[in-house]
């Protein structure tokens, strides 16, 4: 009988210092199936998904495909047995096109010489063929995260690999662009490939996977049928409780303003436009505003222009009554603004910095952390990132002094909101805070936001999560075009007419 499995790990056991990332975990992946891999952060889906794809070699436990045992030594080896991985954090080089990424490593040549067309032809034929439409020659750093994505499902595919592995595949997305994965993926099942789907997101693994493995801190917890499971078992399997998907909120009590903007007008990068025009609003204290909308439409250089991360082209910023136009990230920090940033690489965090040292990043040169000769008081440091890592339940294989770059993406973005959140902010910029994060991260995210808000302070969320808009915020301002089109109560809205004012069909005109 032929075999049905088209990978079976089996007693897969890796350890890296001070932690047993994957202790003796099997996993079987039936051929045309997609099997979702779900977990809390750091419970050891990467680490397993990597050792797979051959990025890490297992101490112990053997990999078969097709029923053969396969020794996979590095990504190369992978790719030969035809398993293709998509990366949680994208590997493609910026400064080249996106054909060019498609084919680095598998040229195609003709007399020694590379022949572009032929890589181009079966790039758009394969473009065509999965509805992944992209422009062959346009740049990578100029175009979406989206566009990204594909452009990495599209090296998979110019591979030929049948073992397709995406790693939080929608994490950077947007909801749009989260349904058009989602149909892509199913086609590629329906041409025969099978594919393994690691995700947080119970919604998505509900719609489109087939089965679906839980760990939890990197051990096995079982294997389910998702059509005879629900949301809720998944989450209990996946973090040991019972979770609370509902935002508990006190009774609305706004009080003074904290954030003022003024006709804020922010230049954008890409196009000769402005990718800001002409916004005013305001965040009280005791309130939690949210800017919702389709990404790409100003609200990435609305958060620059507020934080400081850009220049302002016009308008005014004033915090708690003073005027922080043109003052500098640091002023701004001190005058009471925390910001939880869009891209955690390359906004939150030193990479190649400890734990401990990211944790201080804003705060170091205070007489708390540093003495009069200006030494940094290592002890005080370390004990202030030890309480923020239990208070967080940030995990970490050494603790205070793990190197940010080989945390998993969840606890690097809990490491963030820890830092963030402690330094007692009058206003709380929280841009995507829960993205890639579990439920039970997500539900503990969210209380601290509203604790944030029930303690009197402002908080402005930025999120492209339809639930998170609907749920947390007491009001909400959509922005379309650089524009912010409608304020709307979620109280009394729905996600139908949330989505007509996202989508440019409806505006309102409406006070600053």
């Amino acid at each position: 009988m032929e075999n049905q499995y088209a990978i079976e790990m089996l007693h897969i056991t890796k350890k890296f210092p001070g932690i047993i990332a994957n202790d003796d975990i099997t996993l079987k992946l039936r051929k045309g199936e997609i099997h979702a891999l779900l977990g809390e952060n750091g419970a050891g889906k990467s680490t397993l998904m990597s050792v797979l794809f051959g990025l890490y070699q297992p101490e112990e436990g053997e990999i078969h495909k097709d029923g053969v045992k396969a020794d996979i030594r590095n990504p190369n080896d992978a790719n030969e047995l035809g398993i293709g991985m998509v990366h949680q954090h994208f590997k493609l080089v910026e400064c080249f096109t996106v054909l060019d990424n498609i084919i680095l490593g598998v040229e195609p040549c003709k007399g020694g010489f590379l022949n572009k067309e032929v890589a181009r032809e079966k790039v758009m034929a394969l473009s065509d063929k999965y509805g992944l439409h992209v422009d062959p020659d346009a740049r990578i750093e100029d175009i979406t995260v989206g566009m990204q994505q594909r452009t990495e499902i599209l090296k998979m595919l110019y591979r030929d690999n049948e073992i397709l592995i995406f790693d939080e595949p929608t994490a950077v997305l947007t909801p749009q662009e989260i349904e058009e994965l989602m149909q892509i993926m199913k086609n590629l099942v329906k041409e025969g490939k099978s594919i393994l789907f690691i995700s947080h997101k119970l919604n998505e693994i509900m719609e489109v996977a087939d089965r679906c493995t839980v760990l939890r801190k990197g051990k096995y917890v079982g294997t389910v049928d998702v059509k005879n499971s629900s949301k809720e078992e998944l989450s209990r399997m996946m973090v040991g409780r019972d979770v609370d998907f509902t935002v508990h909120k006190k009774a609305l009590a706004p009080g003074e303003v904290i954030l003022d903007v003024e006709n804020l007008t922010v230049e954008s990068k890409m196009h000769r436009n402005n990718a800001v025009k002409n916004v005013s609003f305001q965040v009280r204290s005791g309130e939690i505003v949210c800017i919702a909308g389709i990404d790409g439409n100003g609200q990435t250089e609305l958060v620059y222009g507020l934080t400081g991360l850009e220049g302002l082209k016009e308008g005014k910023i004033s915090l708690c009554g003073k005027d922080i136009t043109r003052a500098s990230i640091r002023k701004r920090s001190a005058s009471g603004m925390s910001h939880i940033p869009e891209d955690r690489h390359k906004h939150g965090l030193v990479l190649d910095y400890s734990l401990e040292d990211n944790m201080v990043l804003q705060r170091y040169f205070e007489p708390r952390f540093v003495d009069k000769a200006g030494f940094l008081k290592r002890k005080e440091i370390r004990a202030y990132a030890n309480n923020l890592i239990e208070q967080y339940d940030v995990r970490s294989g050494q603790g205070p002094i793990t190197m940010a770059r080989s945390m998993s993406g969840g606890n690097q973005q809990k490491a963030i909101v820890a830092r963030e959140i402690d330094k007692d902010p009058q206003l709380l910029v929280a841009v995507q805070p829960t993205r890639g994060l579990d439920v039970g991260a997500i539900e503990y995210i969210h209380k601290q936001l509203v604790a944030q808000r029930d303690a009197g302070r402002g908080v402005l969320l930025v999120s492209l999560e339809l639930d998170e808009v609907m749920s947390v915020p007491d009001r909400i301002l959509v922005m379309y075009e650089g524009e912010i089109v409608g304020e709307l109560d979620p109280k009394k809205t729905t996600v139908e007419e949330l989505g007509l004012y996202m989508a440019g069909a409806k505006k309102e005109g409406r006070k600053a």
